[in-house]
């Protein structure tokens, strides 16, 4: 339903002459000439005098019988229900107004509440369904994204499907309160979005980095989360895995050196999830490693490069994220 607004009669009346409207809604208390006289003024013209009308009042002076004499369709006490008022427009412009309807007002405030009470919840289900959907439309989205990076990257855009689902099973065995961070799950996800800003010549290198392409290489960690800074649904624990990602359990990471529980519990946990996709993957550098060896790497930087309680979860998990390995990619791990 598109709704146009009017400040007072004269402004209405070019609106209506502009565009004829399936219904009209009039405060009695207009600006200028009231509600009253122009229903009437409407209801005298051929061109509008079809258009229903509904009068809305809080006034003991304009009643249902000068609403009646007027040739109004509906007459609406105040307060009133929002919904009850859409419920009327919306009668009375499907061309249901042979008989004048009259809504009125509650007189028991209790009453009153109970009605608002009511409309408020069902329009927070609307709300909150609408928001549902956007949300979903986000995530689809962020998900495109991401695999466009990483098939500029590695040549697949599976990666981000994988982690994210790898560092998800982790979370949910050494702090399940991380996955209440919607944020966390947009982190995993956009975790290298950063990469936008390094050279092709760079990512797609089949060999070592230099030195010089290296540094530029690490600064994906601090791009992607000036990038995402402004982005509200990653304020939180996403933008500190966005940053934090690549820091190490003994400081020899970056980009800012922390160490041990210095470094963001999502990023800890997501460092084991990326390490473990990156090494069972092909890269432009190298050929995929065995799923055995993967695990006994990873374990072996246990304390060094890995929170240690988070290698102790994954080892727990191992038979889990290989099934999730299959499921997504179709390798034999």
């Amino acid at each position: 339903m598109e709704v146009d607004e009017a400040a007072g009669a004269v402004a209405a009346q070019r609106s209506i002459d502009a565009a004829k409207p399936d219904a009209i809604v009039l405060d009695v208390s207009m600006p200028g000439l009231d509600g009253i006289a122009f229903c009437a003024s409407l209801k005298s013209r051929p061109e509008t005098r079809d258009i229903p009308v509904v009068l809305l009042t809080g006034s003991d002076v304009a009643n249902e019988t000068i609403a009646n004499e007027v040739g109004a369709d509906a007459f609406m006490l105040k307060p009133f229900s929002p919904l009850e008022l859409l419920a009327v427009v919306e009668r009375l412009a499907g061309g249901l107004h042979g008989t004048p309807f009259r809504a009125g007002g509650k007189n028991q405030p209790d009453e009153q509440l109970l009605l608002y009470a009511r409309d408020l919840r069902h329009l927070l289900e609307l709300e909150r369904g609408q928001r549902r959907l956007l949300e979903s439309a986000y995530r689809e989205t962020v998900t495109a994204m991401a695999g466009a990076l990483e098939s500029k990257d590695t040549g697949t855009g599976e990666h981000s499907h994988r982690v994210r689902r790898y560092a998800g099973e982790l979370a949910g065995r050494i702090a399940p309160e991380l996955l209440e961070d919607e944020s966390v799950a947009y982190g995993f996800v956009l975790h290298d979005i950063g990469k936008i800003g390094i050279p092709d010549n760079i990512l797609q290198k089949p060999g070592p980095l230099s030195g010089p392409e290296r540094r530029l290489m690490q600064t994906h960690t601090m791009l992607g989360e000036q990038m995402l800074r402004g982005v509200t649904l990653l304020q939180g624990g996403g933008l500190e895995v966005v940053r934090s990602h690549h820091e190490r359990w003994d400081g020899q990471g970056y980009p800012d050196g922390r160490a041990g529980a210095e470094i963001p519990l999502a990023a800890r946990v997501f460092a084991v999830a990326d390490t473990l996709d990156a090494m069972t993957s092909d890269r432009p550098y190298r050929p995929a490693m065995r799923w055995a060896d993967a695990v006994r790497e990873i374990f072996a930087q246990v304390g060094s490069q890995f929170d240690p309680e988070v290698v102790e979860a994954f080892a727990s998990s191992g038979r889990t994220l290989r099934g999730i390995r299959r499921e997504l990619s179709g390798a034999a791990a």
